[in-house]
């Protein structure tokens, strides 16, 4: 049983899918069927079982599936342990754009004055992609704020953030939510639909919004009096933008929380930035 055939076992177990497996990791489906027939051949058991959406694991596949994960996570701390500089301990950290502009320095700050001996990296995507890139183990652990599926992922850390509604110098109150909302062009960022929400709720129905890709972006034009927007309430207080707009901070709150997946064993880097997190 060789630890790549183990890799290969593991990515069809999670996807459920040989194709989408060849895909992954850029071999050709034949080749991933073959490599699993030969594992299936060698241990004497069927480890899939075959359906219309793909494969599912058997019983002695699921097994085979916890045993895996824990043997290639070990053989990573083996590598790391034996020769450091050559195989320096890691952590990958997934967060959305707001989150890892505003908060993942802070976060890193602080953990790496005490670990600094990790490497870290960090990837900033949707809430969507960055699920599924836990789900794939290409990331350890990421900042979410949008609901997700529970039963794949365990919650480690949350915050309740504040979020404050930032408007044009000068505004009118009562008319703030008939202004143009300035938004992100994720269809699915929160900041984006609890300001949505908001101005419905306030019973305007005739929204106008006009969507950005960046945070920066948003900021600069509620400052050019184009609209409102709402976002955390630490970035609209930054020293270089807090009088460039109105401030209003709202008794909501916006959850954030970092996931990792349900799985057994974990990756030293991992587990020392769970502790960081609850000490925290």
């Amino acid at each position: 049983m060789e630890s790549h055939d183990l890799l290969i076992f593991k990515h069809v177990a999670e996807s459920h899918s040989f194709s989408k497996t060849a895909e992954k990791l850029g071999y050709v489906q034949s080749n991933i069927s073959q490599r699993i027939k030969n594992l299936e051949e060698e241990l004497g058991v069927r480890l899939f079982k075959r359906n219309n959406r793909g494969v599912t694991l058997t019983n002695d596949g699921e097994i085979l599936l916890d045993y895996a994960n824990q043997i290639l996570v070990l053989m990573d701390e083996a590598k790391i342990k034996i020769n450091p500089e050559k195989w320096q301990e890691r952590l990958v950290i997934g967060a959305t754009q707001t989150i890892a502009a505003l908060r993942i320095p802070k976060i890193l700050s602080s953990f790496l004055s005490v670990n600094n001996q990790i490497n870290v990296k960090v990837r900033t995507d949707t809430t969507s992609t960055l699920l599924e890139q836990v789900f794939y183990g290409e990331v350890d652990g990421a900042f979410v704020t949008e609901p997700f599926d529970y039963s794949e992922f365990k919650t480690i850390y949350t915050i309740a953030e504040k979020v404050s509604l930032i408007s044009p110098k000068n505004s009118s109150n009562k008319m703030q939510y008939e202004q143009t909302l300035l938004v992100n062009s994720n269809p699915y960022c929160i900041y984006r639909n609890m300001l949505i929400h908001l101005a419905k709720m306030n019973s305007y129905n005739n929204i106008r919004t006009i969507e950005f890709d960046s945070l920066e972006a948003i900021l600069q034009s509620v400052s050019n009096g184009l609209g409102i927007s709402l976002v955390p309430s630490d970035v609209a207080k930054l020293r270089k933008y807090q009088n460039e707009y109105d401030i209003s901070e709202l008794p909501e709150t916006i959850q954030i929380d970092f996931v990792i997946k349900n799985r057994q064993q974990q990756p030293k880097g991992l587990k020392s930035f769970i502790k960081f997190l609850l000490e925290e």
